[in-house]
């Protein structure tokens, strides 16, 4: 027999009662019922009950063992009365009386239990990252996250994509982000970055003349810590394909990402038509460009019918250039308790508040009449054209937001998805997709300057004659995929001519020198034969994380960082030593 096991503690069933066998694993619980010990003991495969009554000869070693002790158990296989079976574990049909047993690693008493998903603080959870992740729950998800990028990897070989691998140690690029910087021993006083993703890379790749590239590709990005992102690292599929436009790499992608969401959704239904909406209108419609579709509510711009009205806080709004009054419909909303709810909330989101009207019964019994604050100043009239124009009926009702779009459309999406929650309109058990397009190539900056909006490496539409006129209203061939409210992918179809590079980049404020400095390798490449060539990549962590219905990425990433972007099981970032410092010829500057 092997030294530590004969079987894993998932393998066991009424097939193998009265065999003789060997399990190892850890005690994932003790209980004693007067005299008969039972431990469920677990193994990376499931559990398996295990037993000793006085009679054993392994009971007065049993008796020692604690929580997350690592033992093997030899015994013998025996079936479960019928009333004791289990049926919710493989195993669940036999026990194994113990007949030896050996400790093969005590435990400490320990910091957080494992049995049970007691909740616990996270900075411990992520001090004993080991021991949570024996949890069942988080255990699932790593596996979950293993056989997603296993999925990913043989769809996109099945789709005719090639792997390769790109650098991890490579020169600064601005993707949107900051770089985590390297220092060079070799070079003193010149850095590395981590890459922020292969982009330059895999455009070169198409350039070399391969087809059709993916990548598993990690990803360094030095950023601020949210719930659906990490402050330092992640993995996307990563994907490039020559001699493709747009509706290409769509066509590409959906069967290996739609595949991946049947396959480990767990019976949820996931959508096969894709719309294509435009950036401006899915901010206009949904206050967001990634949009959460399961919730069927659609914005309206509602001006027309505030312009000159009595309701003067909208109407001398409407005089100021740039400004506009939007409608949330709300169908059967029409509950003052609910309006007056939803409008405290858009107070705690920053806003004034949210102005609203409902439908109801007339209180002489006449038909429906508007009822509220704003149907009072505006009249029938008004409030019978907004409520046809939003398609609303009795019992329904519409909040209203107004001034320029970029103050409110976020406190106005947050709004939208709240009421489509609180009235219970969106089907929970799907994943909704759509391919958000159009976006703006530029964007004016804070300081009036026009910068990229989005990839800088994105083709304009209209090439270079787009670029000779305003720069705010040129869009670029970019586009991303958004899935229940998270955007899923980004990618767009590249710029391979450099005399639009160059002009794109000068609209942006930097010079061909620039451009050549912190582009030279790719720019020289395009200047020999660069096919049209466009892709995209999708985060993997946040795909699992949608798929494990988790509500933080860090619950589907093995080793994670905290809200402040430290690793608390390792130490880092940790000081470096005076000696590698002088190595480095660098030296730490302190704090004022």
């Amino acid at each position: 027999m092997h030294v530590y096991r004969s079987h894993t503690c998932a393998e066991l069933n009424s097939a193998h009662v009265g065999q003789e066998v060997r399990l190892s694993g850890w005690v994932h619980r003790v209980r004693d019922h007067g005299g008969v010990l039972f431990i469920d003991l677990r193994d990376h495969y499931g559990v398996t009950q295990v037993l000793a009554d006085s009679d054993s000869p392994a009971f007065a070693e049993i008796e020692k063992v604690r929580a997350e002790w690592v033992i093997r158990i030899d015994g013998q296989v025996k079936a479960r009365d019928a009333v004791l079976v289990n049926s919710k574990i493989p195993t669940g049909e036999i026990e194994v009386y113990a007949t030896g047993m050996a400790v093969l690693g005590p435990s400490e008493e320990l910091p957080m239990p494992v049995f049970g998903e007691v909740d616990y603080p996270e900075d411990t959870r992520l001090t004993y990252r080991f021991l949570a992740l024996r949890r069942e729950k988080l255990h699932r998800n790593m596996m979950l996250r293993s056989n997603v990028v296993r999925s990913l990897r043989n769809r996109m070989w099945n789709q005719g994509f090639t792997e390769f691998q790109t650098p991890i140690i490579t020169a600064s690029s601005p993707e949107g982000a900051r770089d985590f910087l390297v220092p060079s021993r070799l070079h003193p006083g010149k850095f590395y970055a981590l890459p922020q993703a292969p982009q330059q890379f895999k455009q070169l790749i198409m350039v070399a003349g391969f087809d059709r590239y993916f990548q598993i590709a990690p990803c360094f990005r030095d950023e601020d810590p949210r719930a659906d992102r990490s402050p330092t690292d992640f993995y996307q599929l990563d994907v490039e394909m020559s001699f493709v436009e747009q509706e290409d790499v769509f066509a590409a992608v959906q069967p290996v990402i739609q595949g991946v969401f049947e396959e480990f959704g767990g019976g949820r239904k996931v959508d096969s038509v894709w719309p294509q909406i435009a950036y401006r209108d899915s901010l206009l419609w949904y206050g967001s460009d990634k949009p959460d579709l399961r919730n069927p509510i659609r914005m309206q711009i509602v001006s027309e019918h505030f312009r000159g009205s009595g309701f003067t806080a909208f109407a001398k709004l409407l005089e100021n250039e740039g400004t506009e009054i939007r409608a949330i419909p709300a169908p059967t909303g029409g509950r003052r308790k609910f309006c007056d709810r939803m409008n405290e909330f858009a107070q705690k989101d920053g806003l004034p508040g949210m102005g609203y009207i409902f439908w109801r019964e007339a209180e002489d019994g006449s038909g429906m009449e508007a009822a509220g604050p704003l149907a009072k100043n505006i009249g029938p009239e008004r409030t019978e054209a907004i409520r046809v124009q939003l398609g609303l009926g009795m019992g329904d009702a519409a909040f209203f937001l107004g001034g320029k779009p970029e103050q409110f459309e976020s406190v106005a999406g947050r709004a939208r998805n709240e009421i489509g929650r609180e009235l219970g309109l969106c089907e929970m058990d799907t994943f909704r997709f759509a391919w958000i397009v159009d976006f703006p190539m530029f964007e004016k900056t804070d300081d009036g300057k026009i910068d990229f909006s989005h990839n800088p490496f994105s083709m304009p539409q209209g090439g270079m004659e787009a670029l000779a006129g305003d720069p705010l209203a040129v869009y670029a061939y970019q586009y991303d995929l958004a899935c229940n409210g998270y955007e899923l992918i980004s990618g767009g179809i590249r710029n391979h001519k450099p005399e639009i590079m160059y002009r794109a980049f000068e609209i942006a404020g930097y010079p061909n020198s620039e451009v050549d400095k912190r582009f030279g390798g790719m720019v020289k490449a395009f200047k020999y034969g660069a096919p049209p060539h466009g892709g995209c990549a999708m985060g993997i962590d946040r795909a699992v994380m949608l798929l494990a219905d988790e509500q933080n990425i860090r619950e589907v990433i093995m080793f994670p960082m905290n809200q402040r972007a430290e690793d608390l099981l390792m130490g880092a970032p940790s000081e470096p030593s005076n000696e590698q410092l002088r190595e480095l010829r660098l030296r730490v500057v302190p704090k004022d």
